[in-house]
Order: structure tokens, then C-alpha cells, then sequence
């Protein structure tokens, strides 16, 4: 399936044109019909004299509803650039024809209507003019065909015409990721939500869950449409019209996207190659507030030029687009870039949700290139210097098909670039910079507390400004790497890091020890080590530290704990007197036990006594 979109100036008789070809009026809203003027989106279609069945998208001319014909130029295979042989190239038609050509729209045909309207004399001079309008755009040195809509001239032509230039026109792929650019949402009693726009990248069949982005609406197919003719499958290239079930139209609004759960993902950064059309009248500046288009959908943004201050007309930049609502766009989808009252620019969408640049730098100005011309395992390598990401995540961050990213995914790990751990990737560079960093951070620790047997988990992981999961990612790889161990449930050291005590620690350790064991359940409360000690000897598990200055020897307190439990399982609770008893101590011994029990959630009190966790 192919789609036509029309475009041309206002009043140049594009709607007369698609009634002519196909006796259907693209005009559905009343006020249209009233006015005689389009202000939204119109569809009909046809069947061509080669069989082939196509639809068309017809768009509004006058400049105030230049957003909405951007709308429908989305998706479209061949453009019918419609010019009155009685007003020739008008403002409209020359932007149209920079969208036309920002877009990339793979073929097109000029139509000059209303040739009943003029002299043939004068029809030579418009088409001269028209082929001077063309010069330098992709519509230059297409087919020009003169056509009356009222009295049927030239449309066995222009159906010839289009028949021949979609025969060269490639289909459109089957990527295997569905998506449906929605430019309208309505409900039908009866049948609740539909949403219509152009397919592609994939097929869609009945029964399938779908998502709508941004905004992740969950939502089944109950049915599928074709130029009004229920199918239960639609191929890519297709005007769809999808019956939804599980959401309702209110939700959803024209630049929302349907596709397969999982498979897109709202952004509010893009990086674009941009290119200002040669009708730009001022420069467009770096910061410059702007709104940007991609298919259906919509935003405001800031314009951050990342190689240069200002595009002047006709010149290209390397931009990073930072929205203020959310969009669902993929890399190799197209973009515009209109200021208050003009199409400034567009280009190709190249990274989506890209880590904010560094204007003017060398490296991230060939990482974008490689993005826009490198191989796919290079792109994905690019993509994963920032960041680890999931398969997922990746894939889509790139817009890759499913086999697209295992060839990509393949190549970049035998070539050593990319890391497979679990679900996630991660460039060799980020990651052994990563290992790096938290083994300095293990060792910076360690330095500051030389009496530490291991740094603290959670230290290590905000000194080395890692989320959890990449942390845990990064640790996994230094362990594997024999540059860390991990030691305890919380605890990092380098690998075959040992502890040195000074002639005087060793010799305070071990005396504080021997009175320890001699002190049983009455341990002495004088000459506890300095803090520093304390810990290392709680580390190396020679001893319980209460707190308040009592310090239990560790095999004592590991038995004393045992006999508690026993007395519990046996008594269901034990008392403080209890405990008391059970060991022939005092009161301040017996209730710094029990305390530091609970603190391990051993025990926990209920009233007076103490029950097993």
C-alpha cells in the first residue's frame, strides 16, 4: 500500500482535485464545507489503472493551519504538489515545498490545476516558473501534469502519472515494530475508541495488545479498518483505522503514538541534523525557542546548537532539541522546526533522550555522525558510551528491528566494544572507567580507615555517583576482573586486602580480648579500645559491640544467643530477670544483651519480654 498527500497553496483546488479522482469530498467537518476552505486533515483513496489501491491525505493550504498539513506530509510516499495555473508559485506552495523536501518524501508530481481558468500561453510561462521554483529540491525534474478538476482534463494523465512514479517508489519496510502516528481519535457507539493515521514499520492484526505513547495507555485491537472495509490484518503503507478497546477517546490525542507494548518510548531530547531552509528569513539562534514537529506530534523547545551559534538559510548544524512535553519518536524519523510564523528548518531525528552535549566538542560531533552514517554496531557502541542500557532500551533508543539489533549486538561484542551482562550492555570504555572509579573509592576509603576490613557498599556506590543497578553491574565486573572482593553482606575490599595493626594495637587487642573471656557474661567496661579498633575487632568478628561501652567476647555472646533462643523455643519469651538469671549477671549486662539481639532482629520485644523473630 502507498499514501498520497496532497500540498499546495490555499484555494489551488487540492480538495476538487482528490473529489475529481475519487468521487469521495476529503472535506468531513461542516465548517469546511461552509467556508470552501480545509482547516484539517481530509482522507479519500482510490484505485489506480494498474490495480493498485492507494489512499490519500488531504491537507489544508492557508498558512494558519500549517501545523495540521504537517500532520498529514508524515508517512506520505508521494507528494501531488498542486499549483492554480491562474496564481502560479505562492507562499504556501514554496513552503509546502521545503516541508515536502525536509521530509525526504520519495516521489512526487506537480499538479498545475485549473487549467481551464488560462491560455495555454500562459500555462508555458507558469510551468517555466514552477521548474525555477523547483531547481535545487527533490520535487525538481518530476512530472508536471496540467489538469481541470470541473472538466476532467488531464486526470487520466495524472492517474498514468502516479501509477509510473509509485511503480519506482519503494514499499514501505516491515521492521517487525508496528507504529500508527494517530491524527485523529473519535468514539463510534457502539464500538468505543478508534484512532486512524498511516502504519508503519510493521503489521497490525485483531486481537493484539497495543501501548500508546507517550502516556503508556494499555489497550487491545477489537478491530481494523481499511478504506472503510474491516480486515483482520494491516500491512505497513496502510491508512489504518483501529477500533480500540480497554481505553476511551477522550485519552488520547492527535501525537500520540500506537505501537507494540515496549516498543517506543516518550523522549523530551532529541538530536537532529538540522538543515535551515533556504525561505529562513532571520538566523535561527543557539537557545532559540522554537516548536518542533514530527509526524503527528507536537512540542515547544529550546534549540541548542551544538556546533556553531546561528543556521543561517540553506545551511546545516548539529542540534539538540529539548522539549517541553513529551513526544514518541524513533532515530530516522524526520522532524520540523518552526519559529512564531515559519518553517525554519528540520532534518533527521539521530539519538532520542541523549545525555545533555558539550557545544563545539570534537568527539560527541563524530559521535553523531557515526550515528547518522556508521554501522550498527557502531551507533549501538555510541549509544552505550553514556550509559549501560537494557537490549530493550536499546533497541529502541536506536529504533533498531529485532535483527537488526542481534547483528548489531553480535559485532560490537566480538569486537570487544560492547558487554553483555544479564539483560544489560554497556561500552568496554564506560564500563572499565566505572571499575576504575569504584575501586579508587574502595581504596580512598580504606586509606582513611586503615583499620576497616572493608568499605561500606553504599559509600562506595554514591563516592563513585552510580545508580543501584548500573552499581551492582559495575561491581559484578570488578569482582569478576579480580579487582574487588566482597566481603560480609555490605562490605568491598581490593582483592587480598589485609589489615596491618601496629605492634601496640595487636598487643591492646589481644589483652582486651583475654579480659573479655575471663568476663564472660560480666565483661569490664574500662580500657575499651578507641572507636577506630573497636571496629576493626567487630570486623574481624572477635567481638559484639553492645554499645554504651559493653563489648562481649564474640563466642561467648555467639553462645550466650543460642541458650536465649533455647529458652524461648522452650517458653515462648524470656524476660530480662530471666536473662539475668540464665547467666548469673546484672541488670545493665542482661538488658545491653537483649538490646543488641533485637538489633540484629534476632528478638523483638513484646511488652516486659522478648519472642524469636
Amino acid at each position: 500500500m502507498y499514501v498520497i498527500g496532497t500540498a499546495g497553496h490555499v484555494d489551488h483546488g487540492k480538495s476538487t482535485l482528490v473529489r475529481a479522482l475519487t468521487g469521495i469530498d476529503p472535506d468531513r467537518l461542516r465548517e469546511e464545507k461552509e467556508r470552501g476552505l480545509t482547516i484539517d486533515l481530509g482522507f479519500a483513496w482510490l484505485t489506480l489503472p494498474s490495480g493498485r489501491e492507494v489512499s490519500i491525505v488531504d491537507v489544508p493550504g492557508h498558512e494558519r493551519f500549517i501545523k495540521n498539513m504537517l500532520a498529514g506530509a508524515g508517512g506520505v510516499d508521494l507528494a501531488l504538489l498542486v499549483v492554480a495555473a491562474d496564481e502560479g508559485p505562492m507562499p504556501q506552495t514554496r513552503e509546502h515545498l521545503a516541508i515536502l523536501d525536509l521530509l525526504d518524501v520519495p516521489a512526487g508530481i506537480v499538479v498545475i490545476s485549473k487549467v481551464d481558468l488560462v491560455e495555454s500561453d500562459y500555462l508555458d510561462l507558469v510551468e517555466a516558473e514552477l521548474e525555477d521554483t523547483l531547481r535545487g529540491t527533490r520535487m525538481a525534474g518530476v512530472p508536471i501534469v496540467r489538469v481541470s478538476a470541473i472538466s476532467g482534463d488531464g486526470l487520466s494523465a495524472l492517474l498514468d502519472a502516479i501509477d509510473i512514479a509509485l511503480e519506482l517508489t519503494p514499499t514501505k519496510r516491515d521492521l517487525g515494530r508496528p507504529r500508527v502516528p494517530i491524527d485523529r481519535a473519535f468514539s463510534i457507539q457502539g464500538f468505543g475508541a478508534v484512532v486512524t493515521g498511516t502504519l508503519v514499520d510493521g503489521a497490525l492484526e485483531v486481537g493484539q495488545e497495543i501501548e500508546l505513547q507517550p502516556g503508556r495507555l494499555k489497550a487491545r485491537i477489537r478491530g481494523l479498518q481499511r478504506h472503510k472495509t474491516k480486515v483482520a490484518r494491516l500491512e505497513p503503507g496502510t491508512r489504518a483505522a483501529v477500533n480500540l478497546s480497554g481505553v476511551h477517546a477522550d485519552d488520547i490525542t492527535r501525537g500520540m503514538v500506537l505501537a507494540l507494548p515496549g516498543r517506543l518510548t516518550a523522549v523530551r531530547v532529541v538530536d537532529v541534523r538540522l538543515r535551515a531552509t533556504a525561505l529562513l528569513g532571520h538566523p535561527l539562534a543557539h537557545d532559540a525557542g522554537v516548536t518542533f514537529l514530527s509526524a503527528t506530534s507536537e512540542s515547544e523547545a529550546k534549540l541548542r546548537l551544538l556546533d556553531c551559534d546561528e543556521v543561517l538559510a540553506g545551511e546545516q548544524a548539529w542540534a539538540q532539541v529539548v522539549l517541553t512535553s513529551p513526544v514518541a519518536v524513533v532515530p530516522g524519523d524526520h522532524c520540523i522546526i518552526r519559529t512564531s510564523n515559519d518553517t525554519a528548518g528540520g532534518g533527521i531525528i539521530v539519538a532520542v533522550n541523549p545525555r545533555k552535549h558539550r557545544r563545539h566538542h570534537a568527539p560527541t560531533l563524530l559521535a553523531l555522525a557515526r550515528q547518522l552514517q556508521g554501522s550498527p554496531a557502531e551507533r549501538l557502541f555510541d549509544a552505550l558510551l553514556s550509559r549501560p542500557l537494557s537490549v530493550g532500551d536499546a533497541r529502541n533508543a536506536l529504533g533498531f528491528e529485532d535483527s537488526e539489533m542481534a547483528e548489531a549486538l553480535a559485532s560490537a561484542i566480538a569486537g570487544g566494544q560492547v558487554v553483555q551482562r544479564g539483560a544489560r550492555l554497556a561500552a568496554r570504555p564506560w564500563l572499565d572507567s566505572a571499575v576504575a572509579r569504584t575501586v579508587e573509592s574502595v581504596v580512598t576509603f580504606l586509606t582513611a580507615n586503615s583499620l576497616r576490613g572493608a568499605a561500606p557498599r553504599e559509600h562506595v556506590r554514591s563516592a563513585s555517583a552510580l545508580e543501584a543497578a548500573l552499581f551492582d553491574l559495575v561491581v559484578s565486573e570488578a569482582v569478576s576482573a579480580g579487582r574487588l572482593e566482597e566481603r560480609g553482606a555490605n562490605g568491598l575490599a581490593p582483592a587480598g586486602y589485609e589489615i596491618s595493626l601496629t605492634a601496640d594495637q595487636s598487643a591492646h587487642v589481644a589483652a582486651f580480648i583475654d579480659a573479655l573471656k575471663s568476663g564472660g557474661a560480666s565483661p569490664p567496661t574500662e580500657q575499651v579500645p578507641p572507636p577506630a579498633l573497636l571496629a576493626y575487632m567487630v570486623d574481624q568478628g572477635f567481638v559484639a559491640d553492645a554499645g554504651g561501652g559493653i563489648v562481649f567476647d564474640a563466642e561467648f555472646f555467639a553462645a550466650a544467643t543460642e541458650k536465649i533462643r533455647d529458652h524461648i523455643v522452650k517458653n515462648g519469651s524470656v524476660s530480662l530477670a530471666e536473662v539475668r538469671d540464665l547467666f548469673g549477671t546484672s541488670r545493665k549486662y542482661a538488658q545491653a544483651m537483649l538490646e543488641h539481639l533485637d538489633g540484629q532482629r534476632i528478638t523483638r520485644r513484646v511488652g516486659d519480654s522478648r519472642v524469636l523473630r
